[in-house]
């Protein structure tokens, strides 16, 4: 049996164990707690040089099966690359070209899987975003309602504000502003699944006078600063390096001289914003966010500075995108047998690792989170806002 396995193999002392096509098996270290089951002899030579995105495809794509808990498994796989590749140069950043046709694609290739299968694991509200633990203690439900609350804070949205709500999804959000601050709300999306349930749930809960959901493109919003404040939750790693410039004058444009912007979104590491290392960045750009591009917390603040808008409040959340990972991907795991029957195997075994792996990045600090508010100052420099934070934790 040693002999059908690579010497780097035999050497390592992982809490793994392969078990061959022919159904021989070989623990790599004690009291294994993960089992590859290679199908496909191929792999084992794949699996001297086991980057993450390779591994991911293998699952993926039925030629290797994975046993032992999720969280267990993206574990001892990335160990077991870690131990073979140690610290192989990340990609360079490729700036690519968005174009409306391929941004809309991408969008509905990933937020138009089924709403159903997004039911089973996000919170009621359908927030699919990083949501805000004030205690241990919180539910999924409650930190999505914290988040809701804490961006509506930060914004200091008062009744009959105005409000853009950029990359809106299933409008959870709007419908919280609209609700509890009393604002009129626009959301856009280009998701044709979520703007049909999201208007739904706008009608069910008698908000059709104060919420607007539709399809448009951020490039097409209205320049004349009609908003009093804009959110954007979630929406800039899909505009793209090349795009953040634009993206950022359109939200300029959108909001009046006074008005309040706030970007919550994912950050790279690295400042270039080059994927993370061993090819997990390349599984996620391949098999969940096409054309998704994470920019470094320096590069979107940059952008957001040129624009002419003002940064006045930074806040990394990345502890708690952790968590709220391992949340949706605990709810995955109590209900893979219904979501199988919701979506095909390949796209539930994407979504499997794509939870599990992400709340596993973010708590190794791979990737980050950041709230970035800013403020397009009056002519004369001066803004409204408070001279401390203090009001947001009355």
């Amino acid at each position: 049996m040693l002999a059908q396995l690579p010497l780097v193999l035999q050497s390592l002392r992982l809490p793994l164990r392969l078990r061959l096509w022919d159904g021989h098996e070989y623990d790599l270290g004690p009291k294994p707690k993960v089992t590859i089951l290679v199908k496909d002899p191929q792999l084992i030579t794949q699996l001297t040089h086991p980057s993450l995105d390779e591994l991911g495809a293998a699952f993926v794509e039925g030629k290797l099966e994975l046993e032992g808990t999720i969280g267990e498994v993206i574990r001892v796989c990335d160990e077991l690359s870690e131990a073979l590749l140690k610290d192989e140069a990340d990609h360079q950043p490729v700036r690519r070209e968005h174009d409306k046709d391929t941004d809309a694609e991408a969008i509905s290739y990933h937020y138009d899987l089924s709403n159903d299968f997004y039911q089973l694991w996000l919170d009621k509200e359908m927030a699919y975003s990083c949501a805000y633990f004030k205690t241990d203690q919180d539910s999924l439900e409650q930190a999505q309602l914290n988040k809701f609350e804490h961006l509506c804070r930060k914004l200091r949205l008062q009744k009959g504000d105005y409000l853009l709500d950029v990359g809106c999804g299933w409008g959870g959000l709007s419908r919280f502003a609209a609700r509890e601050f009393g604002a009129r709300v626009m959301g856009i999306t280009l998701s044709k699944e979520q703007l049909k349930l999201g208007r739904e749930r706008v009608k069910a809960e008698g908000l059709k006078d104060q919420v607007e959901l539709k399809i448009l493109d951020y490039r097409d919003l209205p320049q004349d600063g009609r908003f009093d404040k804009v959110v954007s939750v979630g929406m800039f790693e899909h505009v793209g390096h090349a795009n953040l410039a634009l993206y950022c004058q359109r939200l300029f444009g959108a909001v009046r001289e006074g008005g309040l912007v706030m970007n919550h979104g994912i950050t790279a590491k690295h400042v270039d914003g080059r994927p993370v290392g061993r090819g997990a960045g390349s599984f996620i750009d391949r098999f969940v966010f096409p054309h998704g591009e994470l920019p470094h917390l320096s590069m979107i603040s940059a952008s957001i500075s040129q624009a002419g808008l003002e940064i006045v409040d930074v806040e990394s959340l990345r502890l708690h995108y952790a968590r709220t990972l391992h949340l949706w991907s605990e709810r995955l795991e109590s209900q893979l047998q219904t979501a199988s029957t919701l979506v095909p195997e390949k796209a539930l075994r994407i979504w499997r690792l794509y939870l599990a792996g992400c709340s596993y990045a973010f708590a190794k600090g791979w990737i980050n989170l950041h709230q970035i508010l800013a403020v397009k100052p009056f002519a004369d420099g001066h803004h409204d806002l408070p001279l401390t934070r203090e009001d947001l934790y009355r």
